[in-house]
């Protein structure tokens, strides 16, 4: 029945009914401003698709496995040597990733799980192009998009650390290198040439901590055939080239959490460097090819320029702007600037490069008076286990590339 009402000279009315907007109901005295957004409808999690592009990817990251080994990855029987790396592997992206959904979920922000990306070895030599997630509601703040960007590679780091320490600590003897290239035994050094991994700040922290005295640590062109240190070396790099201050990636929400409207600036100027790494690898590559007669510079790498092509041409220099740009809090600041630091350590300027099978670099003066050339990398002595040996080496015993 019918409230009465004391006449005011207004008409009162009560109403009872709903609107139905993408499945929220609103009471009629609480609809959405005309100026507000539309709510988003919330989609339903793909968990089948989720599924089967994690299992594929478990199949190519053993494959993967199996190659750093040595094995034939087409072979099923040689899959068992590439568990180790498939499960560090897909450890390190897993902590990645889910440290972004987990801090979407946190914050209300609606996201799908990981998508993995699977990639056969003979195309990608890790087994995998990693793993992504879609956001599929406005992310409303600066400090909401800080707390997501940032969360992702603070875990996977924490991973890797945990990843590269047990590798360090647990190196097995030089008869496992023996093992995968029996040609190996009875030179006086290992060959410098073939795949060869550009070093960081952390892994060679890690390796004058961790290391045991006397224990044989392989060089950057070697150490892809142990398990921990390829996947640990890996994570570094991943993270590194999520942590580019650039666009939307995740240094990109990092710069744009820390600075606001001046993360432009800084995206730039990583744009600009991005470039200058990239040419000087090119030239490295051009003297490591004999196309120049000059000497490599080992300070760049070539891949550089393919990832300035596409955070310019793809993932943008400019991050798109939020409603609340306040700015964050000093908790948020001390974390913003330790993922900067992460970013620094695990950076590496060369990337992955080859060094061709019986290079010699160009000689000096002096270099020609002495009849030596000295090594321009990392090179170990056989008959020596320190962690790092340095010299002249002879390229007479140097006849087999490196896999």
């Amino acid at each position: 029945m019918p409230r009465s009402y004391p006449w005011d000279g207004i008409f009162h009315f009560e109403c009872r009914y709903t609107v139905n907007m993408s499945e929220t109901f609103y009471p009629i005295h609480q609809f959405p401003s005309p100026d507000a957004p539309p709510p988003v409808k919330k989609i339903k999690q793909r968990y089948l698709l989720h599924i089967g592009l994690f299992l594929v990817t478990v199949v190519t990251c053993v494959m993967a496995g199996a190659q750093w080994m040595g094995r034939d990855p087409n072979e099923i029987d040689n899959w068992g040597y590439g568990v180790t790396y498939a499960t560090l592997l897909l450890l390190f992206l897993t902590a990645h990733e889910f440290g972004h959904y987990i801090a979407a979920r946190i914050h209300k922000v609606d996201a799908t799980l990981p998508f993995y990306i699977p990639m056969l070895s003979t195309l990608s030599m890790f087994g995998t192009m990693g793993a992504v997630i879609r956001t599929r509601s406005q992310v409303s703040s600066r400090k909401v998009m800080f707390d997501i960007g940032v969360a992702g590679p603070i875990a996977g780091f924490i991973v890797c650390m945990g990843i590269l320490i047990w590798g360090m600590t647990h190196l097995p003897p030089i008869e496992y290198l023996y093992s995968i290239h029996p040609y190996l035994q009875g030179m006086k050094v290992l060959p410098p040439y073939g795949l060869t991994f550009g070093n960081n700040a952390l892994y060679w922290l890690f390796a004058k901590i961790f290391v045991p005295s006397g224990t044989f640590l392989p060089p950057m062109n070697e150490m892809y055939h142990y398990p921990f240190l390829c996947a640990g070396w890996f994570g570094l790099f991943v993270t590194s080239l999520n942590l580019l201050p650039i666009g939307q990636l995740d240094g990109g929400h990092l710069t744009f959490g820390l600075f606001g409207s001046r993360h432009l600036t800084i995206s730039r100027l990583f744009f600009f460097v991005m470039i200058v790494l990239g040419l000087l690898g090119l030239y490295d590559e051009l003297a490591l090819d004999g196309v120049i007669n000059a000497r490599p510079l080992f300070v760049g790498w070539v891949g550089w320029l393919f990832w300035a092509l596409m955070v310019r041409f793809i993932i943008k220099l400019k991050h798109p702007p939020v409603p609340d740009m306040a700015p964050l809090d000093r908790r948020r600041k001390i974390i913003g600037w330790a993922t900067v630091a992460i970013f620094l350590v695990t950076f590496s300027p060369l990337g992955i490069f080859q060094i061709p099978m019986g290079f010699k670099m160009p000689q000096r003066n002096h270099e020609k008076e002495n009849g030596a050339v000295p090594v321009m990398f990392h090179t170990k002595t056989m008959n020596t286990p320190s962690h790092a040996a340095s010299g002249v080496v002879s390229t007479d015993c140097l006849r087999e590339p490196v896999l």
